[in-house]
């Protein structure tokens, strides 16, 4: 169920809203969608990568956070961490863009939930967190419509080609995460000088770079959870023998 609403400080005044990241509040995300803006922010944690839109089938550009449906491998780091970066779609939540206002989901379970922070001041004026969600939106605004100008003209170039991540585990499972894509080396490395120079000028020639550089931290991810698998084989195996 959904109840969204334009915000208003005079109906909302005493509303709070638990912003700090939870499964429960749909951050378990294994893939959610970012706009380029925030590169900066994620090459130094995620692998940058293209998806497509469930519904539209539009590309897109993302970050993975996980192999599998349901897996977030970052949440104990967001917790822990409020300096660790969180991409802005999850900040987002439980609010919506209403035109150039904010609404708010009000049967959300962050609203109003334990431990929440006020909307706003004593005074009617947007509190702390709340000035936190307008920039986040204000970013989201202006880096949709960047990010999707950077897509068209990458695939005007085939720039963008699919990528299939195959990872085995020390269990011995597999994981095939597909319908992924990313930055076209070979093609990128034989485009025309004009038109590199155009896409140095547009800023496209770093961002591609970014993505590039990101995808090594697949790899970190695989180490990430072997270690977890390892530490949960052994945790197993102290309770038998302690059950023995």
């Amino acid at each position: 169920m959904t109840r969204i609403v334009p915000l208003n400080k005079e109906q909302h005044r005493n509303v709070k809203v638990h912003g700090r990241p939870s499964a429960a509040y749909g951050d378990n995300q294994h893939f959610v969608q970012v706009v380029v803006t925030e590169f900066p922010h994620l090459v130094v944690r995620y692998p940058i990568l293209f998806g497509k839109h469930q519904q539209t089938g539009q590309f897109l550009c993302g970050v993975m956070l996980g192999f599998i449906e349901g897996e977030n491998q970052f949440l104990d780091q967001w917790r822990r961490d409020p300096e660790f970066y969180r991409p802005l779609m999850l900040q987002r939540g439980p609010f919506y863009a209403h035109g150039p206002e904010l609404a708010i989901d009000l049967d959300d379970p962050r609203v109003d939930a334990e431990g929440g922070e006020p909307l706003f001041t004593e005074h009617g004026q947007p509190g702390a967190y709340l000035q936190r969600i307008i920039g986040a939106f204000q970013d989201l605004h202006s880096g949709f419509e960047r990010t999707r100008i950077f897509i068209a003209r990458l695939l005007e170039l085939n720039l963008i080609e699919p990528i299939d991540i195959e990872v085995e585990f020390e269990d011995g499972t597999l994981r095939h995460c597909q319908d992924l894509y990313t930055v076209n080396q070979e093609v990128l490395g034989s485009i025309p000088d004009a038109v590199a120079i155009e896409l140095f000028r547009r800023g496209y020639l770093a961002l591609m770079h970014m993505m590039i550089a990101s995808l090594k931290h697949v790899r970190v991810m695989a180490r990430r959870k072997n270690a977890q698998l390892l530490s949960n084989t052994e945790a197993l195996v102290r309770a038998q023998g302690g059950a023995s």
